[in-house]
């Protein structure tokens, strides 16, 4: 017996040490398919001086991406391939200021190019991933990691978080999953002495409006005019900062994306979305409302206003700006749910209904809706529908306090067979339920199993509960 475990124990050694060769092995021969995709850029002033060094990838035959920040205040640039040979850029395509990209036009010979495959969808976390780019001048350097984390930014979209690090020069490198896609696009942000190593989704790629070809001149005379160019740095700095939930940094950055143009509502938003989520609501109301503004079809801006005033305890403004939001998005239940909070604060029972109902149909399995909702009606003594309510909420939710919710509504139209069921699932989920266990105790009572009850009393009394004495009362009537 020992020795067949111990053949069995080293088989499975042996296998596990051949799938990592095999992972070793896998590495070199995706990082030497995807280098020729990869390129240095290194642009120049009009007196031919290196302006910085960046890196970028094809996408397709005379179309390398990068990061917008690589390319500013430069008069040309030029691409480094793997192989050493260098060609000039003949100009800029299109800009994602907010997401800190740009399509550059190359002219190179036919078949040198090789466009990696942009991936569409999100990456996993945990997924692995592959960086080349070129830190410091080290043209085609390698970095491995994994995807930490995909961060949704409220009001811009999806963030990537990655754990290889991203070193001056490699800012606009691909990074690629263990298939050779793209799932992103590396940036560095360095603010206040911090690199943070983050990718803009693949998928922005695909968003890119091409115009017109422009020079770098054009660009750059341009970017010195507008003040929404130098704002977008600033929001960038900004976006990078909430990706790490810093938002006491980020608000720094959107303040001055907005001094720079007062006319930003996306740095107006976020600068409110910032101040909301540190507690400063009154600053999180002014810089929201700004971008309501500018932005009157926003759903997001009105849905920051909610927040911040449902905080204030102004409910009634928290609702007029929730009910806007549902106007302008009526697909987004989060709003709704929001909306039914700040109408039930009103004992707007009838409407406050309504907006869970609107919630859980555009979303079925919305647990916290259905909570509410079951809530709402048992307030309003209708009862029968708060049982057809938490026991939606029991498919999504089975604990403690849903399997009490439904024990007390079950109590109140006198079927305490059921309520007696639901509420002994609630403390078997959660033992120190306390008023579980006192509901537990009234519903045996009214069944006449005044030992059962007497049991509960007695846990209760012994945890020094206040809702031992309750159940004494009805015990000793």
């Amino acid at each position: 017996m020992q020795f067949a475990v111990k053949t069995i124990f080293l088989f499975v050694v042996l296998c596990l040490g051949a799938d990592l060769a095999a992972a070793q092995d896998f590495l070199p021969e995706l990082v030497k398919r995807i280098k020729p995709s990869a390129v240095a850029i290194e642009t120049f002033d009009a007196k031919g001086n290196t302006v910085s060094r960046g890196s970028g990838f094809f996408v397709a035959n005379d179309k390398v991406i990068t990061n917008r920040h690589v390319i500013e205040k430069s008069s040309r640039a030029e691409i480094h391939l793997f192989n050493g040979k260098k060609f000039p850029v003949k100009g800029v395509l299109a800009i994602d200021g907010e997401g800190d990209l740009a399509l550059l036009q190359v002219d190179v010979p036919a078949g040198t190019a090789v466009p990696l495959q942009i991936m569409q969808r999100v990456p996993l976390e945990g997924e692995s991933i592959v960086v080349i780019g070129n830190p410091y001048g080290l043209e085609g350097s390698v970095s491995n990691g994994i995807v930490s984390a995909v961060r949704e930014i409220s009001g811009y979209g999806k963030i990537i978080q990655i754990t290889a690090p991203i070193s001056p020069g490699s800012s606009g490198s691909p990074v690629v999953n263990m298939l050779g896609q793209v799932i992103g696009i590396a940036t560095l942000q360095a603010a206040e002495g911090q690199s943070l190593n983050f990718a803009v989704p693949s998928e922005r790629i695909a968003q890119l409006k091409i115009g017109e070809l422009q020079t770098f001149s054009t660009l750059t005379s341009e970017t010195q005019k507008n003040k929404r160019s130098a704002a977008q740095s600033f929001y960038s700095q900004g976006l990078a900062q909430l990706s790490r939930d810093d938002y006491a940094r980020a608000v720094q950055f959107f303040e001055k994306a907005t001094e720079t143009d007062p006319n930003y509502a996306e740095a107006w938003y976020q600068a409110g979305f910032s101040y909301g989520m540190m507690g400063r609501h009154q600053e999180a109301l002014k810089a929201s409302r700004q971008a309501a503004k500018l932005r009157p079809d926003w759903a997001a801006t009105f849905i920051n206003i909610g927040a911040s005033s449902f905080a204030l305890k102004d409910y009634k403004e928290a609702a007029e700006a929730y009910r806007q939001a549902t106007r302008l998005d009526t697909d987004n239940p989060d709003a709704q749910y929001a909306l039914g909070l700040s109408l039930g604060k009103l004992n707007r029972s009838d409407e406050e209904i309504l907006a869970y109902k609107r919630a859980v149909a555009l979303k079925p399995d919305y647990a916290a809706a259905y909570e509410q909702l079951g809530s709402a009606y048992f307030k309003q003594k209708r009862y029968n529908d708060s049982i057809a309510a938490f026991e939606q909420l029991k498919t999504y939710k089975p604990d403690a306090k849903t399997y009490n919710y439904l024990g007390e509504s079950y109590f109140e139209i006198g079927k305490t067979d059921e309520a007696v069921e639901a509420f002994n699932n609630a403390v078997s989920y959660n033992p120190d339920f306390e008023k579980a266990r006192y509901n537990l105790g009234r519903a045996y009572i009214k069944l006449g199993d005044r030992d059962s009850a007497g049991v509960q009393y007695e846990i209760l009394r012994s945890a020094k509960s206040d809702w031992a004495d309750k159940l004494y009362v009805l015990l000793n009537p």
